[in-house]
């Protein structure tokens, strides 16, 4: 993968994110698509971005200052100063502290200054604008410092037009540097872009701290190879991009936030990095592409099934579309934490390789995926509220190891997919392959309220902990649980329930047993599950969100050999927002009382029966058939009168 480069520090982007422990020097090639590991995001932004002392000066006072004073279309100056004026344009030509106060009318600030130190622009009760260009040009200098004095406020602002426009489009924002640009200062600046952007630097751009009101008619905050934030408060109203950064390079084009408050609307992506994007804590409120749509549409196809999103007309569709998502890197996206409500036409978050969430606070609706990555996501802890889209999470390997996850979607809850599908098959039923993408779900609390599939894998699925509650599709042309390879249960406690004309259950390669029970008839929402031993242990009490048919219960409390009841209806008390109940239960009608002799074992009204044969796979509508005697003991061990009530 390359080197980005910031100040002075190169690194692999694959080994820098999930593999912190690599050298700085290391060339290491491997595939990000496979990352399961945990960063540091706060650690690795404070090591990998470098800052000079001067970045944090802001006591421009004992600096010798040389004081500019504006009013109107006059410009006052100690002469002695290495400063150019020309009518309304003022020109500085060498290093030092420039501090300017006042209001220049239709003027211009031009820092021309080459090899000659740090320039340092102290806007102290500034207002600068111009009707024809930027209001602060940075044409050339070794290294730029705009301080925001602290308790004052500044106001620059450009024209709708540019009349020296050569035709590069530069100079194209109110502040626009040709070279790096540090921003510090508590003070506050409006940014008014009238013809473009706001804040532009066509290399790094580091804000320290201050107060940003920007407006612009396209991207608000830009840094070709860099925008790094540590900290400041950002209002920020964009027709195009909130925050971004430019160069294709994958060496280059971070975005990297320490720290802040970010409330943004954008026409286009909220925050948008070339390369990767950095987060390690912050206030977030973005509003990407007019936010997401009061209902989200699912396209249908033959035999109820959703339409795939890879054809070759959709593709080209979504080149020609504007990008509307809420966090958007090329590469990849990391977050360490903060809070973040997220209001996207698109994506709320997308990386095109790999999303890694360590923790975190999010409230997502967008018009369509919560999280989405081209190769792998990765979620360790923190919050993550998906209450609209159009699916929850996708990615062709999806890892929870920790978290607390609900997401509500029109289509399939969790979707570890490829991108492919045989659907293009001659007679083609809109069937999948098997592939190679992987569920994994190792920890953590996971609700799924899908209007398609609930958890689905164009692969497999692997349950080793945690607590995951789905609750499905009504319409028999998705199902509760759907894969194509295998669906492996070794820990934690999973319960999915919906329709039952495409319902799964486990691989009969579990190591934690199962059942999968089939109504006769349609249940009522609000219509209570409740699973208990022979002794009267609850085993579990669910009470689905929406209409169901079959019902799916692994847990670690189902052993063989038991014998357990399963109940429908009753009361109980203590319903978590996920459904389950942790409190008492008082019994409604009894459904059907078994023996677990399998480790899968499959029921209706009768008691044990076969594995379902749906219309399309084999038994339980597809994955790897059980093996052995899923056929035996068709009569359960208690099937008198009293257990078909």
């Amino acid at each position: 993968m390359g080197f980005f480069n910031y100040k002075k520090i190169a690194l692999p982007i694959c080994c820098a994110l999930f593999l912190l422990g690599c050298s700085k020097d290391s060339e290491s090639k491997s595939e990000t698509s496979n990352a399961n590991s945990d960063i540091d995001v706060s650690a690795y932004i404070k090591e990998n971005i470098s800052y000079d002392e001067e970045d944090y000066a802001t006591d421009w006072k004992k600096e010798d200052p040389i004081y500019i004073t504006l009013d109107g279309d006059k410009i006052t100056y100690d002469e002695s100063a290495s400063i150019m004026t020309s009518g309304s344009t003022v020109t500085i030509r060498s290093g030092g502290v420039y501090v300017l106060s006042g209001d220049l009318d239709d003027g211009q600030i031009v820092i021309d200054a080459p090899d000659t130190g740090t320039v340092k622009l102290v806007l102290n009760g500034a207002a600068i604008t111009n009707s024809e260009s930027s209001a602060i040009f940075i044409k050339e200098a070794e290294d730029t410092i705009i301080t925001i004095a602290d308790g004052t406020e500044n106001a620059v602002s450009d024209g709708k037009s540019y009349t020296e426009d050569d035709g590069s489009g530069e100079p194209n924002a109110p502040i626009f540097s040709k070279d790096d640009l540090t921003i510090n200062g508590t003070g506050t600046l409006e940014v008014t872009g009238n013809y473009d952007n706001g804040i532009v630097s066509k290399d790094d751009l580091r804000i320290m701290d201050g107060n940003f009101i920007i407006k612009a008619v396209d991207d608000a905050i830009v840094g070709r190879d860099l925008v790094a934030i540590k900290n400041g408060s950002f209002k920020i109203n964009a027709g195009g991009d909130g925050i971004k950064s430019t160069n294709t390079n994958e060496e280059k084009g971070i975005v990297a936030i320490e720290a802040g408050s970010f409330d943004i609307t954008s026409g286009t992506d909220g925050i948008q990095a070339e390369s990767s994007l950095y987060i390690a804590d912050g206030e977030f409120n973005l509003k990407a592409g007019g936010g997401s749509p009061e209902t989200v549409q699912v396209q249908e196809e033959m035999m109820g099934r959703q339409s795939f999103e890879n054809s070759e007309t959709e593709e080209t569709e979504e080149e020609d579309t504007p990008s509307t998502r809420g966090l958007k890197a090329n590469v990849d996206i990391a977050i360490g934490g903060g809070t973040f409500d997220i209001d996207a036409l698109g994506d709320a978050l997308h990386g095109d390789s790999n999303v890694t969430v360590m923790d975190g606070d999010f409230k997502i609706a967008t018009g369509d995926d919560g999280i989405d990555a081209g190769k792998a996501i990765y979620i360790a802890g923190g919050k993550v509220n998906v209450t609209k889209s159009y699916e929850g999470l996708e990615a062709a390997a999806i890892t929870i190891n920790d978290g607390n996850i609900a997401v509500v979607t029109a289509d399939d809850g969790i979707n570890a997919s490829e991108g492919t599908s045989s659907s293009e098959q001659p007679g083609g039923m809109g069937m999948e392959s098997a592939g190679n993408a992987l569920l994994t779900i190792n920890g953590g609390t996971i609700t799924v309220n899908a209007g398609g599939d609930g958890l689905d894998a164009n692969g497999s699925i692997e349950v080793t902990g945690g607590t995951t509650i789905v609750n499905g599709p009504e319409g028999n042309g998705n199902g509760p649980l759907d894969y194509d390879g295998t669906l492996t249960i070794s820990g934690g406690t999973l319960i999915a329930v919906g329709s039952s004309g495409m319902a799964q259950g486990a691989s009969d390669t579990s190591k934690q047993s199962s059942i999968l029970m089939t109504y006769p008839e349609v249940q009522s929402a609000g219509t209570i599950i409740h699973l208990e031993d022979r002794e009267g242990n609850t085993i579990a009490t669910l009470t689905p969100e929406k209409d169901y048919q079959s019902l799916f219960i692994s847990t670690p409390d189902i052993n063989k050999d038991t014998i357990y009841s399963l109940y429908s209806g009753g009361n109980t008390t203590e319903v978590k927002s996920n459904g389950l109940s942790a409190g008492t239960y008082e019994k409604g009608t009894k459904v059907v009382e078994f023996t677990v002799s399998d480790t899968i074992t499959y029921l209706d009204e009768s008691g044990i029966t076969e594995a379902p044969t749906n219309q399309m796979g084999g038994p339980g509508g597809g994955g790897t058939p059980p093996s052995g005697n899923e056929g035996q003991n068709r009569n359960s061990s208690n099937s008198d009168d009293e257990s078909n009530n």
